[in-house]
């Protein structure tokens, strides 16, 4: 595979200092120009500010580049050819010498690949509504149940089926833990209203929990370390729901269906909330990327200790907290199976 890694993040690497993986799709398709390019170097200022290395990570002419210069950023957020690139995308991309920018799926594939442990993006993606009848699914989950990176996120999309979503996690192995939270976030809201079984509370408790699955080997699987946005900054859950509602009903209206639905709703909730929806966006991104670099650092200079051999501060349904995952209420079918 054609991959190249910046001198920067091969050194941290080699040295075992802390690196954080960063997304590109959120540059090149999520935010408005130019504010994306600004948006992309700050999120690589906070990164840096938290005492990590950032590692943006794209395809630029067919080759996987694992941490970008200021150039390659720049074109990533400014040429309007770059495509949306997911793991099955990067094979005939690297063959044909495409330049695009990497969804959950793909940034997650590379950076483990390159030897990176925590990955800090927005939302993921998940098991779509009415799947029973679409059977479509987000590629990050299958993904996230391959590689053993550490995910840094706000939930899944809120227009997602989110108790669906969270077995099918549970169905893939994927470890969810709520960060200060035993809520499930729900991306642009602090809380889905979908509990969690494991609540964490500090960047060395979750350095912990991924030392631990180094020492016990067996499948691969990510961590999915669920971080919601603050009160004071989401989205008003009212608004939320009643342009959501909207949203899903004028799809419907129009016909729009599969791989169409999610770019609509997401425009659709920001045209209608007048951007707030962008901007509690924005708020769940920041707050990822400030705890991503506080767990890679915790991670690589060994503070904490490996969950299960008396950590205090996680709270687990097996330990005296209730049961939260036997109440959880999927939908029909939403497991795939």
């Amino acid at each position: 595979m054609s991959t190249q890694v910046s001198e920067e993040v091969r050194e941290a690497l080699h040295e075992g200092r802390p690196v954080v993986a960063l997304e590109s799709t959120l540059i090149a398709h999520g935010l408005p120009r130019p504010r994306n390019l600004a948006v992309a170097a700050e999120l690589e200022e906070s990164v840096r500010a938290g005492g990590a290395v950032p590692a943006t990570i794209a395809v630029i002419d067919g080759t996987a580049r694992i941490g970008l210069d200021r150039a390659a950023l720049t074109r990533i957020a400014e040429d309007p050819s770059v495509r949306k690139l997911g793991h099955r995308d990067l094979a005939p991309a690297l063959a044909t010498g495409v330049t695009g920018a990497t969804t959950v799926s793909a940034t997650a594939w590379l950076a483990d690949a390159a030897g990176i442990r925590v990955f800090a993006t927005g939302g993921l993606g998940g098991v779509h509504r009415e799947w029973s009848e679409t059977q479509d699914e987000s590629a990050d989950l299958r993904l996230l149940a391959r590689v053993g990176i550490t995910v840094v996120c706000a939930g899944v999309k809120s227009i997602l089926d989110v108790p669906a979503t969270l077995q099918r996690l549970e169905t893939l192995g994927v470890t969810v833990v709520g960060y200060g939270t035993d809520r499930f976030p729900g991306f642009y809201l602090s809380s889905s209203g979908e509990p969690v079984d494991w609540t964490l509370r500090t960047p060395e408790e979750v350095a912990g929990v991924i030392r631990a699955q180094d020492a016990l080997g067996g499948p691969r699987a990510a961590l999915v370390v669920a971080n919601p946005v603050p009160v004071a900054e989401q989205l008003d859950p009212a608004l939320h729901d009643r342009v959501l509602a909207q949203g899903l009903a004028a799809a419907k209206e129009k016909g729009i269906t599969g791989q169409a639905v999610t770019p609509f709703l997401l425009e659709y909730l920001m045209v209608h909330t007048e951007g707030a929806s962008l901007e509690a966006n924005l708020a769940a991104v920041r707050g990822n990327v400030r705890l991503a670099a506080g767990i890679a650092g915790a991670y690589a200079t060994g503070t904490g200790r490996a969950a299960g051999t008396g950590a205090g501060g996680a709270a687990a349904s097996g330990t005296g907290a209730r049961d939260t995952g036997s109440h959880r209420a999927p939908a029909a079918g939403a497991d795939g199976r």
